[in-house]
């Protein structure tokens, strides 16, 4: 079920005594790495309560289309864009027919009118209402619209009946939730990216820092979620908002990034060092404002700050690292030294001399340099090139794992 990986599912919860099953459902999903919010129906809340879906899924459970709180941002339509799919189960023969009739009379038959989201449902209820000729006719008029039914089963039931109309058994359902969605080139990988500057304190409101702005490194982590990994942000100080699906772990120094970087790197696969690091910090901060005195010239004792990517490329066992060489001239034999040097096994080499590229651009172009090849990809945006990045990436991480 790695497939599930970062995937944004809408479980809607509907009556019928099936709804027992939903718990461990939700506990499937969420653990095969999907992020859930329940939605339940007014019915659905006699059979299981709310807090307990809130307490598997770790989310608010949503109950009613007219939420005071919720409606002032247009919550219903905003969770029918949050989805990459909405699953209903269980699916009553009521709730079935309302979605058939194009119904919008409660939160969960809105979600399924407003979202672009594909739509599931898990049938559930006594053999004779799934056999029932109006039951059968919404089905059809459903699956011709595009939405999937996953079952029912057939066995017996909680009214004493035995025949087709039970609920699939949650792994079942996981499974084939799962199966909805394709396999990406990082799927079930795990992913440290670092981004941005740092900051080395020279006193508390002074600071020796670079013009990285992290655009570069936030995109890279975006590529990576859409390719299916499961990603940890390292960002200096930027004014960059979180990308969403990614557990972004924010620093403010070279010691302190190293420090997360290494933090549970035993689950790292894959690590990019997209982050501009200074090189150097003082050797001391001053505890209270520097002043400014009479002299003209002011002296600053620095030391060297840790290698982030050479360390992180020197552990055992040692994830694949990439690391970034930006350089204002000689881009190549500094990138190609870079690579040896540090025993990376992918190096992106930029020429930040140029305004158009680069530090706080939009847009880059970059030539990626492994010990048998150097490719130069063409000027596009950083969103863009982050995609190709993580493709050629994944190419040789598949490669190098082989």
């Amino acid at each position: 079920m790695q497939r599930l990986t970062n995937k944004r599912i809408i479980l809607g919860i509907t009556g019928g005594i099936a709804a027992y099953k939903s718990a461990e459902l939700t506990r499937l999903l969420k653990n095969a790495g999907a992020d859930v919010r329940v939605v339940m129906t007014p019915a659905s809340t006699e059979f299981i309560t709310p807090l307990t879906l809130q307490a598997l899924s770790g989310n608010t459970v949503h109950l009613h289309l007219l939420n005071a709180e919720a409606e002032a941002g247009m919550g219903h339509i905003e969770l029918a864009k949050w989805a990459d799919l909405v699953l209903i189960a269980p699916g009553s023969a009521n709730f079935i027919s309302r979605l058939a009739a194009g119904q919008g009379d409660d939160l969960l038959t809105t979600l399924c009118l407003a979202t672009d989201a594909p739509i599931c449902i898990a049938p559930a209820m006594n053999q004779a209402m799934w056999r029932d000729a109006g039951t059968q006719a919404n089905t059809n008029l459903l699956t011709n619209r595009g939405i999937k039914l996953f079952g029912p089963g057939v066995g017996e039931q909680a009214c004493g009946d035995n025949g087709p109309g039970r609920m699939l058994e949650p792994e079942e359902i996981a499974n084939l939730t799962a199966s909805q969605f394709n396999s990406g080139q990082l799927t079930g990988k795990t992913v440290f990216i670092t981004a941005g500057p740092t900051r080395e304190a020279l006193d508390p409101v002074r600071y020796i820092s670079n013009h990285s702005s992290g655009k570069m490194g936030y995109a890279l982590a975006e590529a990576a979620i859409e390719a299916g990994a499961k990603v940890k942000l390292i960002s200096g100080p930027v004014t960059l908002p979180a990308p969403e699906r990614v557990k972004t772990v924010k620093v403010e120094s070279a010691q302190e990034m190293l420090a997360a970087s290494l933090q549970d790197l035993a689950l790292c696969d894959i690590f990019i060092a997209a982050a501009a690091v200074a090189d150097y910090r003082p050797t001391a901060v001053a505890e209270h404002k520097i002043k400014k005195g009479s002299e003209e010239i002011m002296e600053l004792h620095l030391v060297k700050n840790p290698d982030i990517v050479a360390t992180i490329a020197n552990t055992e066992p040692k994830p694949f690292t990439i690391g970034f060489a930006a350089e204002t001239q000689d881009v190549l034999n500094y990138a190609r030294s870079k690579l040896e040097r540090k025993n990376l096994d992918m190096i992106i080499a930029n020429d930040v001399s140029r305004t158009d590229i680069g530090f706080n651009s939009d847009e880059n172009t970059v030539t990626i340099v492994t010990d048998t090849s150097t490719e130069t990809l063409p000027q596009t945006s950083k969103r863009k090139l982050a995609i190709q990045l993580i493709n050629q990436i994944a190419i040789q991480y598949n490669k190098h794992d082989i």
